[in-house]
């Protein structure tokens, strides 16, 4: 956890002037066209979700959703690789931010990192495509390249939760003692027509996860987007299996807002707010950063102490981090 303790050492140290620290559970180091063509728009939130006349071609419905949506408020993505790189890094110096990067590419990960390595701790991404042999992520441990492993979005392809395919991955992370993000839960509305064939709600289920951690007890390990929209599925778990932690995800800035607040104070309310962690699902909108940290700190229901849990302290501990 030494490398962990330098990144929080040193923006803890840093001038009185700055923010108090943040830590993003959920940030992606990704490329312009990793959701199509570049330039895709995201509204920030949405409000209405876009209906679909299922007679017209799912073109017709992209057009509305990601390129020229209706919403008052959207974020539009830059088209190079590097102006994405560049902004998101900038967001997390102005808001002193330490965040979890992941990729498909080691290569862009350890990039960015180089470029932040105050403000960048690595992940990967995989589970959507080809997944990564158990030696290549042994390497990359061992080169100091795998610190987080996830996001495992496994679930676009069709692979459950608890999928045998995905049991050497738990293993290695227990074994390595890496904690583990996985995606459960939502995808872009449509998502079956146009993306991901094999993408099923059904597994967007949270208890699919308990033989998991049943037979990987010491796995750390959160649920992505708080395993919206299924609370008490999400509830159940955690009550039942203390380990668990989640991340707030997308949830916190691209859905309606009256929403994600009804979704989290469940939570919170379920006496789950010291393991919510704070995630900006940062994909290719660097503006979405900001968003996410408003969407926790504009919530009423939480107290001073509770937003600074959910920004900072619960990754802290979850990261086993020391003051």
């Amino acid at each position: 956890m030494t490398v962990f303790l330098g990144l929080i050492a040193g923006v803890a140290q840093a001038a009185t002037a700055v923010p108090p620290p943040i830590i993003d559970m959920h940030l992606h180091a990704e490329t312009a066209d990793a959701y199509g063509p570049p330039g895709q728009r995201i509204c920030a939130p949405y409000g209405p979700w876009p209906e679909r006349d299922p007679r017209k071609p799912i073109d017709d419905y992209l057009q509305r959703f990601s390129i020229a949506p209706g919403c008052s408020h959207s974020f539009v993505a830059p088209v190079r690789d590097d102006d994405i790189r560049d902004r998101s890094i900038a967001a997390l110096r102005r808001f002193n931010i330490v965040a979890v990067a992941s990729g498909n590419d080691p290569a862009r990960v350890e990039h960015w990192r180089k470029l932040a390595p105050d403000r960048i701790i690595s992940g990967l991404s995989f589970g959507d495509g080809k997944l990564p042999s158990i030696a290549q992520l042994r390497t990359l441990h061992a080169a100091g390249r795998l610190q987080v492993m996830g996001e495992i979005d496994a679930q676009y392809a069709g692979i459950a939760p608890n999928d045998p395919r995905l049991e050497p991955y738990y293993a290695l992370a227990e074994e390595l003692d890496i904690p583990v993000g996985i995606h459960v839960g939502p995808g872009p509305p449509g998502i079956a027509y146009f993306g991901s064939p094999n993408m099923r709600l059904a597994h967007g289920n949270a208890l699919l996860l308990e033989e998991v951690v049943i037979r990987h007890p010491k796995l750390r390990i959160y649920v992505m987007h708080s395993g919206w929209p299924l609370a008490e599925p999400m509830i159940a778990l955690m009550y039942a299996y203390p380990q668990v932690y989640v991340d707030t995800g997308i949830i916190g800035y691209g859905y309606p807002r009256a929403d994600f607040h009804a979704y989290l104070k469940r939570l919170v309310d379920a006496g789950f707010g010291e393991r919510i962690m704070f995630g900006s699902d940062q994909m290719i909108w660097p503006d979405a950063i900001s968003a996410a940290i408003e969407s926790i700190t504009s919530a009423p229901f939480l107290s001073e102490q509770q937003k600074r849990d959910i920004l900072y302290h619960n990754a802290a501990r979850f990261l086993r981090l020391k003051p």
